[in-house]
């Protein structure tokens, strides 16, 4: 079965950090582009950073030199460091596997608050 798990979300003071967590099965290499999503509330969900290919990285410009995406092909896992939290990032965060001629997977989404 396909799957996505997210952990790592939590409460955290605004200048502190998260490192939030997917765990991909049955294995991270079924997915060609992987990435993380966050949506809150009130508002559409939308693109944090993705890794497409082996190495090639995007990030939404709020999150640029803040936020790292990390992809693991070995322990099948795409990480989210996450540093100098801001009230503005509080949101539930997901992570998104996109397969070759397929749907995409998407986890279940672990939460983030960001307190001022």
């Amino acid at each position: 079965q396909v799957q996505l798990v997210e952990s790592g979300g939590g409460v955290v003071q605004a200048g502190g950090s998260l490192r939030l967590s997917c765990v991909a099965s049955p294995s991270i290499s079924i997915f060609r582009e992987m990435g993380w999503y966050r949506q809150a509330p009130g508002k559409e969900r939308e693109l944090v950073a993705r890794v497409r290919g082996p190495s090639s990285t995007d990030y939404q410009d709020s999150v640029k030199d803040r936020f790292t995406i990390y992809r693991d092909n070995v322990k099948n896992t795409l990480d989210l460091q996450m540093n100098d939290l801001k009230p503005e990032d509080t949101a539930r965060y997901y992570c998104k596997g996109e397969r070759p001629s397929d749907v995409p997977t998407w986890g279940q989404g672990t939460r983030v608050t960001v307190s001022s």
